[in-house]
């Protein structure tokens, strides 16, 4: 198959019968052209397939590129491309380009991923962080990269970050189970370092507190072992002594974990589960759920950058976005009579 070489600018000069600096000026500043220039120097770039290098114009300038950078975890979890739908479409509607890249949820890989998109000279980088340390930015950031940290706030970096109520959200769903009569409520998470864990932990501890109930660690399965399957961690649980007669999931993947155990151990369902974050086919099989909308955190996420690209100064900011609970069913059962001691 033979290539044909693209058009240059020349090319296009040449077919409309004007300047090179003539086009130039068609596509960077094309107010200042006389319009039947304009149309004659757009028609011919057409003819031609001609596309404009904007990349090799920004760094020309020394500036950045109208492209915005998005680093997140692996591609199999929901979450992560519900957040990114929200941060193109922001981003579209304001003529940004949206590039993302993968970090298999490995801080080794954030890194490496974080400088591949940034020496494409980028307008801004935003980012799941996985890393114990986003310090590597603030050098970048200085000089005039604005970062958005997303889920997750930037730890040793001055960076916006849009989280989810993670606290709030916990905290009442705890509550509705005790409400109900549950003392013995589990929570369960993998991985449950990351700053949402910690804060959903929070959260469920808190509200045990308020019931008088001030140790909670019978009831915790907490690891950051990605190896283990989930359901090994709720298998674990259920199987103890004083198992709890309620569970809270961490996450979308802990939950799916705990509805295979409870088909097998408790087909019945006596034991109650409201799990955080909603996921394909919850509704269909009814499950409770602390749920948020994933496509406004990336669209926020795109407005700070857009609005920091435009005004670098300013105080840093961390925006909560709210959490609400889906009652389906598994979220609502009370104990049994004698279960709830």
């Amino acid at each position: 198959m033979t290539v044909q070489q693209r058009a240059t600018l020349e090319d296009v000069a040449r077919l409309a019968g004007v300047s090179s600096k003539t086009v130039s000026r068609v596509f960077a500043s094309r107010e200042l052209v006389a319009p039947e220039t304009v149309e004659r120097v757009l028609a011919a770039a057409k003819r031609l397939r001609f596309r404009p290098n904007t990349l090799a114009r920004s760094l020309r300038r020394g500036g950045s590129t109208h492209t915005i950078g998005f680093i997140m975890g692996e591609l199999g979890n929901p979450f992560y491309y519900k957040v990114a739908a929200g941060i193109e479409k922001e981003l579209s509607a304001h003529g940004y380009a949206l590039v993302v890249a993968t970090t298999d949820d490995t801080p080794e890989g954030e890194e490496l991923v974080a400088d591949a998109l940034l020496a494409q000279r980028i307008g801004a980088l935003l980012l799941i962080p996985v890393a114990e340390d986003q310090s590597y930015l603030e050098g970048e950031r200085q000089l005039g990269t604005p970062v958005i940290a997303i889920d997750r706030p930037a730890r040793n970096l001055v960076a916006d970050s849009i989280v989810l109520e993670n606290h709030r959200g916990v905290f009442d769903a705890t509550t509705r189970l005790l409400a109900l009569g549950h003392r013995r409520i589990g929570y369960v998470c993998n991985p449950a370092s990351v700053y949402t864990q910690a804060e959903r932990l929070r959260g469920y501890r808190d509200a045990l507190a308020a019931y008088g109930i001030h140790d909670s660690s019978r009831w915790e399965r907490l690891l950051d072992d990605l190896e283990v399957r989930p359901d090994t961690v709720v298998e674990d649980l259920l199987s103890s002594d004083d198992a709890p007669t309620a569970l809270i999931t961490g996450n979308n993947r802990m939950t799916i974990g705990a509805l295979r155990i409870l088909r097998d151990r408790d087909p019945s369902g006596e034991i109650a589960l409201v799990g955080f974050d909603d996921f394909d086919t919850a509704d269909v099989i009814g499950v409770t759920v602390i749920s948020y909308d994933p496509l406004e955190l990336g669209r926020r996420a795109a407005r700070a950058a857009i609005e920091r690209i435009g005004d670098p100064s300013g105080f840093t900011r961390q925006v909560e976005l709210p959490t609400w609970i889906i009652e389906r069913g598994t979220g609502e059962r009370a104990p049994r009579t004698g279960d709830d001691k």
